[in-house]
């Protein structure tokens, strides 16, 4: 495709040869005939040493750039944009049910569904119209899945799950296990270790995705919730009866303990732990490798550190050390001047 008619698709103006173009890359790796982008300016070193044949930049970026330049008012957002016409055709889900799959008899399937190969879904359950269930799934009993869900290969369901609508579960999800739950006591035996029977369910909200390889438990008693446009990525733990209110962001290697409550637009960072029982206001973000041990209440929205705290105090509180060590050397320094 030549660079004019993607520019023109884009929205874009071009600058320079209209050259041809082939794939997208990015700044480090481009070459001949590879699209590239920049938003920001400090990245301008990247820009100069690029091999792209041409790079999407703002409309007002005045660095240059040694191939045609298609300017455009988001070059994030035009790459993506790009990125989608060069890349290959996802595959296409087509309906039906795959000869291996084995569904009892009582479920329900909408219209125009995918079931994959070696997929199980048992009784009770109910799969909405233009759903897409991958190979190797198990849908336990009872379970109910939205129109216009896609459920990738190997994901669990365990009985009683609830997924809204427009939900996308990658591989090796996992929802409904027992949560961390038993009771210790210390009896003329020794130590004794009881199971507390884990009873609820989870339900996903519409439109929520859930990354590979992560896991939400099922409520002790009622549910646990997950709301409306909530995305998670890969990795996180999230413990039983967790009520996450919808439009939030949990990325990779979280950890959320029992009970707690996430308000809505929270973004949790990756490697963040967040205690039991404890209130996330709305908006709060929790930085990366944060450990929340008490409820935020919103008057802070941005906390840092273990235990996590304001970006002020988690600022003050890493460089004193440093002010401490520069103090030490500016009297030892006077000291010598003293004699």
């Amino acid at each position: 495709m030549k660079a004019s008619e993607l520019a023109k698709i884009l929205g874009g103006t071009l600058e320079g040869k209209d050259v041809d173009i082939v794939a997208c890359g990015g700044l480090e790796e481009a070459r001949k005939g590879d699209l590239s982008f920049c938003k920001d300016p400090k990245h301008v070193k990247l820009v100069q040493e690029t091999q792209a044949s041409a790079v999407l930049l703002p409309k007002d970026w005045d660095q240059g750039a040694p191939c045609s330049i298609i300017r455009v008012k988001e070059p994030n957002e035009a790459c993506m944009k790009a990125a989608e016409i060069f890349a290959p055709p996802a595959p296409k889900r087509e309906p039906g049910i795959h000869p291996t799959a084995v569904i009892d008899p009582s479920v329900k399937l909408g219209k125009r569904v995918h079931v994959g190969a070696f997929t199980v879904i048992e009784k009770g359950a109910e799969i909405g119209d233009d759903s897409v269930i991958e190979a190797q799934v198990f849908i336990g009993e009872n379970c109910r899945v939205g129109d216009e869900s896609h459920i990738y290969p190997q994901v669990t369901l365990r009985e009683g799950t609830i997924i809204g609508k427009k939900c996308i579960l990658h591989c090796g999800v996992r929802l409904d296990g027992d949560g961390y739950g038993y009771n210790t006591s210390i009896g003329l035996t020794g130590i004794k270790i009881e199971k507390i029977p884990q009873l609820g369910i989870v339900e996903l909200g519409d439109n929520v995705e859930i990354g590979s390889n992560t896991t939400i438990d099922r409520a002790r008693i009622g549910r646990t919730y997950i709301g409306p446009q909530t995305k998670i990525d890969n990795l996180v733990q999230i413990g039983h009866n967790v009520k996450v209110a919808g439009y939030s962001g949990i990325i990779a290697q979280a950890g959320v303990a029992g009970s707690t409550q996430i308000g809505k637009g929270c973004l949790i960072w990756a490697q963040a732990g967040i205690s039991g029982h404890i209130k996330i206001a709305d908006g709060v973000q929790v930085g990366p490798q944060a450990g929340v041990p008490q409820s935020l209440d919103g008057s802070v929205k941005y906390v840092l550190g273990a235990p996590a705290e304001s970006m002020k105090d988690f600022g003050a509180r890493t460089l004193l050390p440093k002010m401490v060590a520069k103090l030490k050397a500016d009297v030892k320094e006077l000291k010598a001047k003293v004699g």
